[in-house]
């Protein structure tokens, strides 16, 4: 009898910015969170290891941090790897996965 391992992704729905090299902020859509990284809804198809700056907004908190793509869905979006989050942002973000973790547990049951 196998255990399932603990989800560490959460459906989550926030606005976004993604912010690249060079360039303005585009918008974008948080789909799922955790604790290392988010997946985010965009229209442009990014490489993987592109480094990005990514902005999450809900109606009161932000947070933001460094990062990198990790996978990309063609015309879907990616999957971004938080890599320097600011201790400020990282109570945002445990703050938020405990909700969206709560969330997730109570439509499961």
């Amino acid at each position: 009898m196998h255990q399932k391992a603990p989800r560490s992704t959460f459906p989550f729905d926030a606005r976004a910015e993604v912010i690249l090299a060079n360039s303005d902020p585009a918008s974008a859509r948080v789909r799922e969170i955790s604790l290392y990284g988010c997946f985010l809804k965009f229209p442009i198809s990014l490489s993987p290891g592109t480094p990005a700056f990514v902005k999450i907004f809900t109606e009161s908190e932000t947070f933001e941090a460094g990062g990198t793509v990790i996978y990309s869905q063609p015309d879907v979006g990616f999957g971004f790897a938080f890599r320097d989050i600011k201790p400020h942002f990282l109570a945002v973000l445990q703050q938020w996965l405990a909700l969206a973790r709560k969330n997730y547990e109570s439509q499961a049951s």
